[in-house]
């Protein structure tokens, strides 16, 4: 059992992108503003220093920065905080946690799967067992093989959930395999999120308890109707919703992110550049295009359907 209740991550979370200025400096008025946005729109919390937000290329003063701007915003409108912190070094992993925990409290802190150096299984439960004893808060763990080059079984996630300070994970494998359906569905002391855009329906669908989504900086209200739909249980919406977004998932992951996500942004006026810092390279205005035509096309099916369900002429305006 735990020793205190852990938070609630049910709902939507958006790995909220880093803003720079065209000349690559950090910009936090657009940051903030963005911020502002995402949670109006309805999203139940904020990832900063997500991949999706470029920490790699940030120093830490910068990393500090950010968070402490998010820490705001979200306080402001009493929603959630999850703070990337993971790095392939427990050390200093556990470190990156202090140097936030120290200037404000997150809901949690999101440890990805140490990478490159590929330790094994029994190892990386370790390491997440090591840095959630040392966390005041508490953690997330994030499974992106894909991009760490180490995986983690249904067994081993299960080894890690007995820490009592765990309390979530991020489930990002690039489907919905045995694993994820077997962590899903059973009665562990763990929120599972899916961290596949794609698959947010289904995963949420079979018990999952919400989405760190990417996608959402897009068609914002749309990603918040569907995990919202799923966690009712409602399948015919959600089947609805899914596929009327796949095809901005498709065309925002169609280039390295965040830069596609970015332009998008840029083109709304969310953010006022949609610079990366190397070694990402801008969108090209393919992709961007593809994207606003893809991002255009769902929120008209979704204005339809809400339409429909209300017996409504759907309008320009909807």
């Amino acid at each position: 059992m735990r020793p205190h209740s852990p938070p609630d991550l049910a709902g939507l979370w958006v790995p909220i992108v880093t803003p720079f200025a065209e000349d690559g400096t950090l910009d936090l008025v657009a940051f903030e503003r963005l911020a502002e946005r995402l949670l109006a729109a309805g999203v139940d919390g904020l990832v900063p220093l997500g991949t999706t937000g470029e920490p790699a290329t940030l120093n830490a003063k910068e990393r500090l920065e950010v968070v402490a701007t998010c820490a705001r915003v979200c306080a402001r409108a009493e929603r959630g905080l999850i703070v990337g912190a993971g790095t392939n070094s427990t050390q200093g992993t556990i470190d990156e946690v202090r140097r936030i925990t120290e200037r404000t409290t997150p809901t949690a802190v999101l440890i990805v799967t140490p990478y490159y150096t590929r330790p094994s299984e029994p190892a990386v439960v370790e390491h997440f067992r090591l840095v959630a004893d040392a966390s005041p808060v508490p953690v997330v763990i994030y499974n992106i093989p894909y991009r760490t080059g180490r995986g983690l079984s249904a067994p081993s996630i299960r080894a890690a959930a007995e820490h009592p300070n765990i309390v979530g994970l991020k489930q990002s494998v690039g489907s919905l395999d045995a694993d994820t359906l077997e962590l899903v569905g059973a009665e562990l002391d763990l929120q599972i999120l899916a961290g596949d855009d794609a698959f947010i329906g289904p995963t949420v669908l079979m018990g999952g308890a919400g989405a760190i989504a990417a996608a959402a900086h897009v068609c914002t209200r749309e990603f918040v109707e569907l995990v919202a739909s799923a966690r009712a249980g409602d399948a015919p919406r959600t089947a609805r919703l899914a596929a009327a977004l796949l095809p901005v998932v498709t065309a925002g992951f169609s280039e390295p992110s965040p830069a596609v996500w970015k332009a998008a942004l840029a083109r709304a006026g969310d953010i006022d550049s949609p610079s990366v810092r190397r070694p990402l390279a801008a969108a090209t205005e393919q992709a961007a295009e593809t994207l606003h035509a893809a991002a255009t096309r769902a929120q008209e099916l979704a204005c339809r359907n809400r339409r429909k369900a209300l017996d409504l002429e759907c309008t320009p305006a909807c």
